[in-house]
């Protein structure tokens, strides 16, 4: 009986942890050309397509392609990233996303020859920053951990080691969107590749708190 309880509690982690299909996400701006392949997401991203909300250069987009699922509650979520950039602000990565006033897009955007990570965070205006990566890696490797009003951010070059590059506030006790993201707004469009999409179910902190104090 104990061996069946741990098989059990054990494919029950499998679940949570590997339940995410990519033939049950959706499209938020499907691009004319894409596939999906077991884990794996192939697009040709439609040009002249951004997201963006007024700050500095005073319009507003909204019509990138977005492959995505709905989360509730605090999780994880990762997937690695191989994009052929050909024209300046061309980029792809992860997105959260509310709604259209409030959302993040992280991700490598390529500026005059330059990789770098980037993240967009958007609530009624959008901030950027950036990190420019010395090298043009191949791939690179992107987490998003949201945790009640926060998500913090982290990439990696080898799938292994992670860097954090921002935490960065979005709205809490709201569903998000969630999934991958890519446009080309200064461009023709590039060939974008999306591997090892997850998401994972972290518990909420403030309900274990809550158990913690009020232990029977």
């Amino acid at each position: 009986m104990k061996n069946l309880l741990i098989l059990l509690s054990l494919l029950s982690i499998s679940v949570i942890t590997n339940a995410q299909d990519l033939s049950s996400m959706q499209w938020f701006n499907a691009p004319d050309k894409w596939d999906v392949k077991g884990n794996t997401l192939k697009m040709f991203v439609t040009p002249q397509t951004d997201y963006w909300r007024k700050t500095h250069y005073g319009f507003t987009v909204d019509d990138g392609p977005f492959y995505y699922a709905n989360r509730g509650g605090e999780f994880e979520v990762s997937v690695k990233i191989t994009g052929a950039y050909k024209t300046r602000f061309d980029q792809m990565g992860l997105m959260l996303r509310v709604d259209e006033k409030h959302w993040i897009k992280t991700g490598i955007e390529y500026v005059d020859g330059v990789y770098n990570f980037s993240a967009v965070v958007t609530n009624g205006h959008s901030s950027w920053s950036v990190i420019a990566l010395k090298e043009k890696p191949k791939s690179i490797w992107i987490k998003a951990i949201k945790k009640r009003d926060a998500v913090e951010i982290l990439y990696s070059l080898d799938g292994k080691n992670y860097q954090m590059s921002n935490l960065a506030y979005l709205p809490d006790h709201k569903p998000v969107m969630v999934g991958m993201m890519a446009a080309s707004p200064d461009g023709s469009g590039f060939d974008a590749t999306f591997e090892d999409f997850k998401i994972t179910h972290l518990p909420d902190e403030r309900r274990l708190e809550w158990l913690e104090n009020n232990k029977e």
